[in-house]
């Protein structure tokens, strides 16, 4: 069984500053490709940035300069630096990874629950 847990989410005024985490546990072998995506309400799910595991990153237009990911692969957590805050972030932000399990060998798509993030203006 893989987990993936967010935390870090919370209320914060327009143009500070919060730092997500997601950190995977269970039965994980290797793990891919991490993101976070963020949902506003009526909104659909978008990509907020990925980070694979190897390579250079991927940032939405609308965080790039403002928004920092980064993972730490030996702890299995990935990070969200979110600066400049602006009220358009507010949504729910989860994260992704793609994840080997160690005793089926079989790659997944795995979702934390979600952490909401309040700008207010």
């Amino acid at each position: 069984q893989v987990q993936l847990v967010e935390s870090g989410g919370g209320l914060v005024q327009a143009g500070g500053s919060l730092r997500l985490s997601c950190a995977a546990s269970g039965s994980i072998f290797s793990i891919n490709s991490m993101g976070w995506y963020r949902q506003a309400p009526g909104k659909q799910r978008e990509l907020v940035a990925e980070i694979p595991s190897g390579g250079s990153t991927n940032y939405a237009d609308s965080v790039k300069g403002r928004f920092t990911i980064s993972r730490d692969n030996a702890k299995n957590t990935m990070y969200l630096q979110m600066d400049s805050l602006k009220p358009e972030d507010t949504a729910a932000y989860y994260c992704k990874a793609q994840i080997v399990d160690r005793y089926t060998m079989v790659l997944g798509n795995y979702w934390g629950q979600g952490t909401q993030v309040t700008v207010s203006s």
